[in-house]
């Protein structure tokens, strides 16, 4: 029997106006609907009609000083969001982002678990640690917690929230009406967690959802990142510029899992794409000029400040980056803030080269051509162990969802190396994922075994 030829993973993720810094500046993208429901129901119906895995929702706790040029702080709560989504989509996956830092686990297992009921098993998180000031100081704090002390606090949280995800069993709602009896009282169980960070005790008040546990997603690529997803996520969203590099965090990120007892096939990296897409080459590539001619230098500043933390204003726009701190100083993304300074030295880029390189996808790669030109491009990364498939983002929205979907989709099924029709409905069968079994039923089951 021939093997089955493997395909790719695709997340579509969705960001207002769409990634482009400027993205809400062309007349043809929606920036004036972004509280609207019906517009966000609209891509999801346009990913899923296009055979996406998921969807997928940054989200961020504080309004950046960028809020005169710019959208990328707004956003509707993903909780509430995505739950209207799960009403008018029937398989897409549904990912939401929540912080481990300024949330508490009760508080998000419960949600979570809601959401995966909601949407008969689509649901997933995307875990992150927040990464600046303001959202510390929107939540009481003074300054946000350093960088490794939030990676112990994930930890914690994540142990938990998987915790109370199995406060009942599979089996545990029994209805039964002649009896009185709705529930077995023997396959509830407390958490009674007490840690450095939290003190929970449990149940969780939701029963256990389609899935066991959402499927859980990361998004940072420091070493404490790539050794938290190793750990526990189920798929990564990173960016990466050259294919050099995304294979060497593929090789890196995988040869990891195995001190946690877990199969490479268990965790799918995804790296960004920010496509720009025209019928041919030159379409695309004024596309993209017109899209950086529309950016604000100020705006483009300040997003750059802001991930390398330095105050860049008032440095010229035509020279180079001026000296920065090492990695270890920065208290922040250290991924990201590596990942702009190389690409600025590998490329000898000026201040203002370098805001016109990062306003597509702000560190993710960004390419503009054809559609065949983009499928290449995907099937070297993904053939050549660099990536399991791609977080798509839509430079501006909804053309450049409707042109990802309409073009390179279909070049992609041609080739056959993406579905051409769902063959699972939850999310984790989408990613090939086992679901995980309930830690108290197991054991007794382990327990019964030993006993025989």
């Amino acid at each position: 029997m021939a093997k089955k030829q493997r395909q790719m993973n695709l997340n579509v993720f969705i960001m207002n106006a769409g990634h482009h810094e400027a993205a809400w500046r062309r007349l043809d993208t929606k920036a004036e609907r972004i509280t609207d429901i019906r517009y966000f129901q609209r891509l999801a119906e346009i990913a899923e009609q296009a055979k996406f895995d998921s969807l997928f929702l940054a989200d961020i706790l504080a309004v950046g000083k960028n809020v005169q040029h710019g959208v990328s702080s707004f956003g509707l709560e993903p909780f509430t969001l995505l739950s209207a989504l799960a009403a008018v989509t029937e398989r897409i996956g549904l990912i939401g982002t929540v912080s481990t830092t300024y949330n508490e686990p009760f508080h998000v297992a419960r949600k979570f678990a809601s959401l995966d009921h909601i949407s008969q098993g689509r649901a997933g998180w995307n875990i992150v640690t927040s990464g600046n000031d303001i959202e510390a100081n929107n939540f009481g704090q003074e300054a946000h917690l350093e960088h490794s002390k939030r990676y112990e606090r994930a930890r914690e949280f994540l142990e938990v929230t998987t915790g109370l995800w199995d406060s009942f069993e599979d089996d545990a709602i029994v209805i039964d009406r002649s009896t009185g009896q709705f529930t077995d009282g023997t396959k509830v169980h407390e958490l009674n967690h007490s840690g450095p960070f939290f003190r929970v005790k449990g149940p969780l008040n939701v029963p256990r959802s389609p899935q066991g546990y959402p499927v859980l997603v990361q998004a940072g690529s420091s070493e404490d990142g790539k050794e938290f997803a190793a750990e526990y996520a189920e798929a990564i969203f990173t960016a990466q510029q050259t294919l050099e590099e995304a294979q060497k965090f593929y090789s890196d990120v995988k040869s990891r899992l195995v001190k946690y007892g877990r199969h490479p096939d268990e965790l799918k990296i995804l790296p960004g794409i920010s496509a720009i897409i025209g019928e041919t080459e030159s379409e695309a590539k004024e596309k993209e000029q017109e899209l950086n001619e529309l950016t604000i230098p100020a705006y483009g500043l300040n997003q750059l400040s802001n991930m390398l933390k330095v105050d860049l204003s008032g440095i010229s726009l035509d020279g180079p980056l001026p000296e920065l701190p090492s990695v270890e100083a920065i208290n922040g993304n250290k991924s990201r803030f590596q990942l702009v300074v190389d690409l600025a030295k590998r490329e000898n880029l000026t201040i203002r080269q370098l805001i016109h390189r990062l306003a597509g996808g702000r560190g993710h790669r960004t390419f503009a051509g054809t559609a065949v030109q983009i499928a290449d491009q995907l099937e070297e990364w993904f053939t050549n162990g660099a990536s399991d498939g791609f977080n798509v983002m839509p430079p501006y929205l909804p053309g450049g969802l409707e042109d990802f979907a309409r073009l390179v989709v279909p070049e992609l099924q041609r080739r056959g190396l993406f579905r051409t029709e769902y063959t699972g409905r939850t999310l984790r069968e989408h990613y090939g994922l086992k679901r995980p079994a309930n830690q108290y039923a197991l054991r007794q089951l382990v327990s019964r075994l030993a006993g025989c």
